[in-house]
């Protein structure tokens, strides 16, 4: 079974973990490291991917500037979609073309690792015909007992977005799963592109507070077991150094490397 490395970034801004996804993706390529899944959280930000629409942004950047929301325009697949605190990002690195060169399927599979660990806690998803993510079903209203119902007996909100990127079948950009969003905050967009539906998250549905880090675990349990692979946690230090040693070698300058991302725990 090939190994998975997995490394938990903490609370990372979008810009330092796209960065390191770069480093991540490259190194990959040229099979210098193995797959790797980055989890994270992110600060406020909304990002738009390359087959967006700028207006399903409906907050203006005064506004966005007021409410600390940063925007980034991105190489991923997909609409537009909203990270914050309480929300755990996936980023796998994979090399598709030994495991299955099939796109669709890895959405699919993406898909599966979040309805997994949603049910893991209790809560029914889904997927919805000819839309991504992971879905379930709600009644407004209703307690959270009532919420966790089959996905189509009543309209379904968003629990966990995906948008990928490919490039020579290795992956970049990923899944985000609500735990304790704010979802005060999706209203600054129309999610993923799809009006007049609308974000939820385990908190909300199981009215209770849920462990981010906890969810982690299963998701990252659940990747490990779907996409056939040994997952393995590993320090932020030991894949900076990695990827230092590597780019070292490829390089052959000892000037090149570069700083070690400055990255905040979760307390």
């Amino acid at each position: 079974m090939a190994t998975c490395l997995t490394i938990d970034l903490g609370l990372i801004g979008y810009a330092e973990a796209y960065a390191l996804q770069k480093r991540v993706v490259a190194a990959r390529k040229a099979d210098a490291v193995e797959d790797v899944l980055l989890l994270c959280e992110h600060p406020h930000v909304i990002t738009l991917g390359r087959n967006g629409r700028r207006e399903h942004l409906l907050a203006s950047e005064n506004v966005l500037r007021q409410k600390g929301v940063e925007f980034y325009e991105t190489s991923r697949g997909g609409d537009i979609t909203y990270h914050g605190p309480g929300q755990i990002v996936g980023y796998p690195i994979l090399n598709l073309a030994a495991i299955r060169r099939d796109v669709v399927w890895y959405v699919r599979m993406l898909e599966e690792v979040m309805i997994r660990a949603a049910g893991d806690f209790g809560v029914v998803a889904n997927r919805e015909a000819g839309k991504t993510g992971a879905w379930v079903a709600t009644r407004k209203n209703s307690p959270p007992s009532a919420q966790r119902a089959q996905s189509g007996t009543e309209t379904a909100e968003k629990l966990g977005a995906i948008g990928v990127h490919i490039s020579r079948w290795v992956t970049s950009h990923g899944f985000a799963c609500n735990v304790s969003t704010d979802l005060r905050f999706f209203d600054l967009i129309v999610p993923c592109g799809i009006a007049g539906r609308q974000a939820t998250s385990l908190e909300k549905l199981l009215g209770r507070r849920v462990d981010s880090r906890e969810v982690a675990a299963r998701l990252t349990q659940h990747f490990g077991q779907i996409f056939g692979l040994d997952t393995r946690a590993a320090s932020q230090g030991g894949l900076f150094e990695l990827l230092r040693e590597v780019e070292l070698t490829r390089s052959g300058a000892a000037t090149v490397a570069q700083p070690i991302l400055a990255v905040q725990e979760r307390a």
